[in-house]
This record gives C-alpha cells, structure tokens and sequence, in this order.
C-alpha cells in the first residue's frame, strides 16, 4: 500500500461568496470565501494573478461562484472556480458597492472559524439578491445593511432584547426600536416604504456601532 503523501489528494466542492483578497507573493492570492458547506474558508489561489490563469473569471471580489479546492499541510488551495453570479447591477452602483463592502466586512469580523451554517449562507444571499435586482426600490439603501447586521448577530445569538424603549436595559429611541423590531421580521414591505430622517439614520449607525462594541467586548 502506498504511503500518504502517494494518495490523491481529497477534491472539495462547494458554493462560494468571494468576501476578501489578499496579494500573496509574486502572482498568488488568498481568498476570504464564505461557502454554503463549510462557512468561512481561507483559500489560496495559486499563480491565479498570471495573465490567462483559469481562476481568475470565477473568484472576483464579491462574485458568488462553485468552487473545487483541496486541503493541504498548511493551507487550502483553490483548484477551480466556475462563475455563477458576477452581481453586475451592485458593481454598477456605487452605495450598493459600500453596502456589499459593510456586510462582508461586518461577517469576516463576527466569524473566526470554518463552521456550515446554513441561516448565515441565506441570508448572504438573500441580500446579494436584494442589491442586484433592479426591480428593488427602497428609500433609504443603508436599511440593506442594519437589514443584514441585526440578523447575522441575532443568528450568532446576539438577538436584541427589547423591553419597554430599552435594548439589553439600555434606553434607546423609541423610532429606533421600531424600525429594529420591522428589520426583525424581515418585514421588506414595510421597510422598502420606510422614510427615515438624516438624524434616524444617524442614531440607526450609532446604535449598531454601540451594539457591536457590546458583543466583541
């Protein structure tokens, strides 16, 4: 029988949200990816920066692809990426840009570890969708953001305790709750109709930033 290192190496195939790249070397790059099997994974693309490589169409920033990678000693190496959805109506859009940047900033924050959670890869994409229709009208676009932000911590188990004008015992503004309990719903009727003033947008930021200070400490 042959030894390890002479067995093929095992081939994983998955579906995958490009969230981060980081430059490695002379012509490789390591990929942040959230996949449908396996959550957050750290995968490296070899020579993917050459000119003609096979990986590059099917692993852009912020595409959703299916992806073949094998698990080596010290990392995972990417070995296929076949382009699903490019999102072409978000890389249109300037502030749909920003807000794609917000979430896949806010979940490779939140998650530290590879762990399949199928709540989390909805939700993913349930807003990647939203962003991407053109038929989609909302009033105020950032609500796709709090949208997404108060339910990734709600299925982390961070979920807001409402109470009288109070999330955890702290007071906040009774228009804030409101429009935080409807996020919660995933109430999109209401919320596209939503018009929310400059200063609710401005409590809306402090109140999320105030909440994630809360749970990472």
């Amino acid at each position: 029988m042959g030894s390890p290192k002479n067995l093929m190496a095992v081939h994983y195939r998955t579906q995958g949200f490009f969230i981060k790249r980081t430059d490695r070397g002379e012509d490789s790059r390591l990929f942040t990816v959230y996949t449908k099997n396996f959550g957050k994974l750290k995968i490296l693309g070899r020579a993917i920066r050459k000119i003609g490589s096979k990986l590059k169409g099917g692993s852009e920033i912020f595409c959703l692809s299916e992806i073949e990678f094998i698990q080596g000693k010290n990392h995972k190496t990417l070995t296929d990426a076949i382009l699903l959805e490019n999102f072409s109506v978000i890389r249109k859009d300037l502030k749909g840009l920003k807000i794609i940047r917000q979430i896949t900033e806010a979940l490779n924050d939140f998650i530290s570890k590879e762990e399949k959670d199928g709540e989390i890869w909805c939700l993913l994409s349930e807003v990647f969708d939203k962003l991407n229709d053109p038929r989609f009208k909302i009033n105020y676009l950032e609500l796709v953001y709090y949208y997404f932000f108060w339910n990734f911590v709600s299925i982390l188990g961070y979920k807001p305790e409402f109470h009288d004008y109070t999330i955890n015992k702290a007071k906040i503004d009774c228009d804030i709750i409101k429009i935080l309990k409807v996020i919660l719903k995933k109430d999109w009727p209401i919320l596209a109709r939503l018009k929310i003033t400059p200063y609710h947008q401005k409590l809306l930021k402090i109140v999320s930033e105030w909440y994630t200070e809360k749970i990472i400490t």
